[in-house]
């Protein structure tokens, strides 16, 4: 572990509260590891306050500070991406910079990085937020677990460490929709999980709307599991069976039995419903479609202002 180098990837946004207590603890935590020089790679994701002036005061002081500027807002994910896409150590350890991914859990990873694991992720648990939004966590986690066809781990956010190879493929993965944690477990390789306690935020408000929660939930789910389409088979299937089933007894009814079906509401009502439930798959099928859409298009993820090392532009 001599020559062993660690990069630190933190996305930010509006987090000038946040950043100056994150810069002195993860500094404390990268002075006590072996090896190095480690280095913190920020990316400033289009912020609007003061985080972009704090982490140019911040590289200008520490060399090991690397800032990271996109031209606008871009979102959680695709600064991530341009986290990896700057970072060179032998692993990348990623987490956010609102402090509830604590530093000080670091060396734990580090540890097990060194007994042989590419991917040691965090497995959140003891959360310090709402009701609502634990039972939504829980709730996502397994509903994308059991849906999709990759193996996810459940409770496990971004918070983790991966090796060089892991990142290097990650890298190359070209989909701009991009579900980091997923893409992480389809990596494969040797993952272990920790069980990390999720902290409070450090300083201010959570930057990640309820909009933006739902957008991340569905790029999970779609991106890794074809199962809304199938369901939206089977349920055809399934109206086909009723329906020839009613049509079977509404014949027996009508020869043998002498009388005929009624049922004006209930035609309407079944009427209603299948037109709901086709107007809710075809919405399904728009966001694959949609998502093929962004894909083709080949725009780049995100794209750079300015890389800020030693307090200079480069």
């Amino acid at each position: 572990m001599s020559d062993f180098r660690l990069s630190v990837a933190v996305p930010v946004y509006n987090e000038e509260e946040s950043l100056p207590l994150l810069l002195a603890r993860l500094g404390a935590v990268l002075d006590a590891l072996p090896g190095g020089p480690h280095e913190m790679v920020f990316v400033d994701d289009g912020s609007r306050d003061g985080s972009l002036a704090l982490l140019r005061a911040a590289a200008a002081a520490d060399p090991r500070v690397i800032a990271v500027a996109l031209s606008r807002n871009f979102g959680h994910q695709q600064a991530l991406t341009a986290a990896l896409d700057h970072a060179i150590g032998d692993a990348v350890l990623v987490m956010d910079a609102d402090l509830q991914d604590t530093p000080e859990s670091i060396p734990e990873f580090v540890d097990l990085f060194r007994q042989g694991y590419d991917v040691v992720y965090a497995r959140r648990v003891a959360r310090k937020e709402a009701a609502w939004k634990r039972a939504a966590y829980f709730g996502f986690y397994r509903l994308a677990a059991r849906l999709s066809t990759v193996p996810l781990p459940l409770d496990a956010g971004d918070f983790g460490l991966m090796s060089r190879r892991v990142v290097d493929l990650l890298r190359a993965m070209p989909e701009r929709h991009r579900f980091l944690r997923g893409m992480r477990a389809w990596a494969g390789f040797r993952q272990i999980g920790v069980a990390v306690e999720r902290a409070e935020r450090g300083a201010g408000e959570s930057k990640y709307s309820l909009r933006r929660l739902m957008g991340l939930a569905f790029d999970g789910i779609f991106a890794f599991s074809v199962v809304p389409l199938r369901a939206a088979a089977a349920a055809g299937v399934l109206a086909m069976i009723l329906s020839t089933l009613f049509a079977l007894y509404s014949l027996v009814a009508k020869l043998f039995l002498g009388r005929q079906p009624q049922g004006f509401t209930a035609l309407i009502l079944v009427i209603t419903f299948l037109s709901g439930v086709q107007l809710l798959f075809l919405g399904v099928i728009g966001e694959y479609l949609g998502r093929v859409y962004e894909e083709v298009k080949h725009r780049p993820t995100y794209v750079v202002g300015e890389v800020i090392r030693g307090g200079a532009p480069s």
